[in-house]
């Protein structure tokens, strides 16, 4: 199916393409089940059955879905949500600007966990709250960059990554294999005129997450209770290891 004759989507420009072409193919196996949280419309999950995957789209609103992809209408503020989805037969588990509109995050991804089969990864996106532009949002205003009164009004959940990586993955039992910003080097939700100084803000300021509006994040089961180590920072891949 062609880019225009898909089902429209809300999420950012280009971050389905960033995913199909940059992050997925590594994990990709043929034939191998994945399943799209928080589907909508069914975009995402109709260009990962054409990439072959064998997908099942799960969401809270069935009259959104507009693909012809299997579909399980399930509430992901629900505490075992995983229960109706065939839990630990996933080797892909998609959340593409979900978490943020859930209740209890270590409890979604405790759900995700349960859906991965062994090797199974999930890849999630959220809003990037920790950026230079965020941070100043917050100094100068005292709101939350995407998540103020401006934004999607079921924005109710910011995700900030030392808290993410040092206390909600490991109560979920996930660890961390890879993490991206989106857009690497940039910010598409910044006016043009500001973006250049928001890059240099960002040299004087502390923290792997001050560029891109959004995270991309890899994860993985914990089996084991070990923190997991992530793929070395490159400038290129935008790929970074959280500080020690």
């Amino acid at each position: 199916m062609s880019a225009s004759a898909q089902p429209g989507t809300t999420t950012a420009s280009g971050l389905h393409e960033y995913l199909l072409r940059q992050v997925l193919p590594r994990y990709f196996r043929p034939g191998e089940r994945a399943i799209d949280l928080g589907a909508g419309s069914g975009a995402l999950a109709l260009r990962l059955r054409d990439a072959g995957w064998n997908v099942l789209a799960a969401d809270m609103n069935r009259e959104a879905h507009q693909a012809g992809i299997p579909f399980v209408q399930v509430d992901f503020n629900q505490q075992d949500f995983a229960s109706s989805l065939d839990p630990g037969s996933f080797g892909l588990v998609t959340s593409v600007e979900v978490i943020e509109h859930v209740e209890n995050p270590i409890g979604f991804l405790r759900n995700v966990r349960r859906l991965l089969k062994p090797g199974g990864v999930a890849v999630l996106t959220t809003p990037n709250v920790d950026s230079t532009p965020a941070r100043v949002k917050f100094l100068l205003r005292g709101t939350i960059r995407m998540m103020d009164a401006r934004s999607e009004k079921t924005h109710i959940t910011p995700i900030f990554w030392d808290l993410f990586t040092r206390q909600y993955l490991p109560r979920a039992e996930l660890q961390l294999l890879e993490h991206r910003v989106y857009p690497a080097r940039g910010y598409q939700m910044t006016r043009p005129g500001l973006a250049g100084s928001m890059r240099l803000l960002s040299l004087c300021l502390r923290g792997d997450c001050l560029q891109g509006d959004n995270h991309i994040i890899i994860l993985g089961a914990n089996h084991n209770g070990a923190t997991g180590g992530v793929k070395k920072a490159s400038h290129r891949g935008a790929i970074y290891r959280p500080h020690a």
